[in-house]
């Protein structure tokens, strides 16, 4: 399938990595351990999708890898933003020689042609051709091949790129298109990347990056720095903790592991969705620990008091007042009015402070309701006291903090 794109910028380039990975089971001998490479399968698994569409071979998943290794251990090869651009540009020209002219099988490369017109048309050399002309051109050609099926590709022109500004003669339609999409890269780095070289400094980083970039066995330059920047993010937060916890500690290792896992889509350990509730629900656990024991020993100490019952689940409850109507089901829709609070009194919700009841389906909210109302005949008001397991447990809910003991006075007034 052709693939046609006016800036090279983007593209990606070429060939392959030394090393190797493989997707393996590691030992995971506590929580910590858990933690790192759980990290490492979801960062793995969402560069997967979203980066590389996929597109996981070994060999890009050994660059990636190498890019996160050097990252972290603070070997990334510092280069100026012109050099970084003309290294992937380099690289990309490189992948061409292989695909084609613009990643296109039925166009041939000639290197030497297109670097002069991408020089061309950084110095706004319209004599062989003008820009405007050039891109209606080219992209009319690579509209008019879409369908060509035939005509094949020869064999590369390789050079180097030049310095300087040229008039050279084009003798065919090869010349032109080369020389065309190499004039329409040349104007646009101008615009975007060469906007403010009053003195020429940022053109020859370009041009030493560009030809950098030829020698390149990258394939991926995008995902490289990409590998590169997550590396050394890992190790600038290392003193402070694993994703910023000053409980858990990095482990490199592990996480570059559990990357390869992600990237190689090997479930056996952690799916992605298990290791992303993992990681959250023990970071919380880590956070909201000492609130989720505070709920617990007042759960204790309350179940003792003169009044409290506590069913089988652990829901505690006191009767306000007993009403005489019908009892609900766990598929009914009630009419109640409520009004919440967290253990140390701050009210989250309250439909009596709002003045206006609510109807729900008794199978739509929390455990500790759902159990709870269904003891309630209408015309009852209880109080309920429900442990964070049967409220939101790990979740974030609102102004409901994770793993928070919950007390609701509730009033049913109805069945609908």
């Amino acid at each position: 399938m052709k693939k046609f794109s006016i800036l090279i910028l983007a593209a990606m380039a070429m060939i392959s990595c030394g090393n190797t990975y493989t997707a393996q089971q590691v030992s995971l001998t506590n929580m910590n351990d858990s933690v790192n490479f759980a990290l490492g399968i979801v960062n793995g698994a969402n560069l997967k999708i979203y980066q590389l569409q996929n597109d996981t071979t070994d060999e890009m998943i050994a660059e990636f890898i190498d890019a996160l290794t050097r990252g972290y251990e603070g070997k990334i090869e510092q280069e100026s933003e012109a050099t970084s651009v003309g290294r992937n540009i380099g690289s990309a020209v490189k992948l061409s020689e292989e695909t084609g002219l613009a990643e296109n099988d039925c166009w041939t490369l000639n290197e030497k042609i297109f670097f002069q017109g991408l020089i061309n048309g950084i110095y706004n050399d319209t004599v062989v051709m003008k820009a405007d002309f050039a891109r209606t051109y080219f992209q009319n050609a690579y509209t008019s091949s879409i369908n060509d099926t035939i005509s094949k590709a020869g064999k590369t022109i390789k050079a180097k790129c030049g310095k300087t500004a040229k008039v050279i003669t084009l003798n065919d339609r090869t010349d032109s298109l080369n020389y065309a999409f190499g004039l329409l890269n040349g104007s646009e780095l101008k615009a975007y990347v060469l906007v403010n070289d009053s003195d020429g400094t940022m053109l020859k980083e370009l041009i030493a990056g560009i030809n950098k970039g030829l020698k390149s066995k990258m394939r991926n330059p995008q995902i490289v720095n990409i590998g590169e920047q997550i590396g050394k993010s890992i190790k600038d937060q290392e003193a402070q903790g694993l994703v910023g916890e000053p409980s858990l500690a990095t482990d490199f290792a592990l996480i570059k592991q559990g990357f390869i896992n992600g990237l190689y889509g090997a479930h056996d350990q952690f799916t992605t969705q298990a290791a992303s509730e993992y990681v959250q629900n023990t970071l919380n656990a880590i956070k909201y620990g000492e609130a989720k024991a505070a709920g617990e020993q007042f759960l204790a100490e309350n179940k003792l008091k003169d009044g409290i019952i506590t069913t089988e689940s652990g829901l505690q409850y006191e009767v306000l007042k007993m009403g005489n109507g019908a009892k609900p089901t766990a598929e009914s829709r009630v009419k109640v009015h409520y009004h919440g609070t967290l253990i140390d009194g701050t009210v989250f919700d309250s439909s009596v402070d709002r003045g206006e009841p609510i109807v729900f389906g008794l199978n739509q909210v929390i455990k500790g309701w759902t159990e709870g109302v269904q003891l309630m005949p209408v015309g009852s008001k209880f109080r309920f006291y429900i442990p964070q397991e049967l409220g939101y447990g790990a979740q974030n809910a609102g102004s409901i903090p994770p793993y928070s003991t919950l007390i609701f006075e509730v009033e049913l007034l109805g069945i609908e």
